[in-house]
């Protein structure tokens, strides 16, 4: 079984993405978009692993302060273009201190329960499209980025399939 853990979004910050991903598409862009309902943020990405009451027990003994986080500038890594996210505001370049601490502290108890997780340094984004058409973000698209923030109060073990249309994300 593929599996990943996740922040599921809620409805205004997926409206705000597709409304961005329907702008880009406006500019002439082509891709793979990321669906409307599996647009999340990954916070470790586990793989094939044949056990997720093993994950889910894990994932239990996580305990975090809700915390706000918010839509906040848009990039790229090389062909996968993603929105960006904020937590505290400042305006400063690294600022999305909880949320990497969240992260950081359910990394370390996967790893402490021998739980194989994808080891790539966490960078917090939601994915909008893979393969973009054009090489740059339209200038456009990044001077009316949408605003959007919710609460993350719980985080989801998430199970990824092949479907006849692409993939299929299915919270467990």
């Amino acid at each position: 079984m593929r599996l990943f853990i996740a922040i599921q979004l809620n409805d205004e910050m997926k409206d705000a993405l597709t409304r961005l991903q329907k702008q880009l598409q406006r500019q002439g862009v082509r891709g793979n978009f990321t669906r409307r309902e599996n647009l999340h943020l990954t916070l470790a990405f586990i793989g094939e692993y044949p056990d997720p009451y093993d994950v889910k027990d894990i994932m239990e003994t996580i305990d975090f302060e809700p915390f706000d986080i918010s839509l906040d500038g848009m990039g790229s890594f090389g062909s996968l273009w993603w929105m960006g996210l904020s937590n505290n505001w400042s305006g400063e370049e690294d600022d999305c201190d909880e949320l990497k601490t969240l992260a950081k502290h359910l990394r370390h108890a996967l790893a402490d329960a021998g739980i194989p997780y994808d080891r790539k340094k966490f960078s917090p984004h939601i994915t909008l499209v893979r393969k973009p058409t054009m090489r740059e973000i339209p200038e456009e698209v990044l001077a009316n980025l949408p605003h959007a923030s919710m609460l993350v109060d719980h985080i989801s073990l998430m199970r990824s399939e092949r479907g006849k249309h692409g993939m299929i994300y299915t919270e467990l």
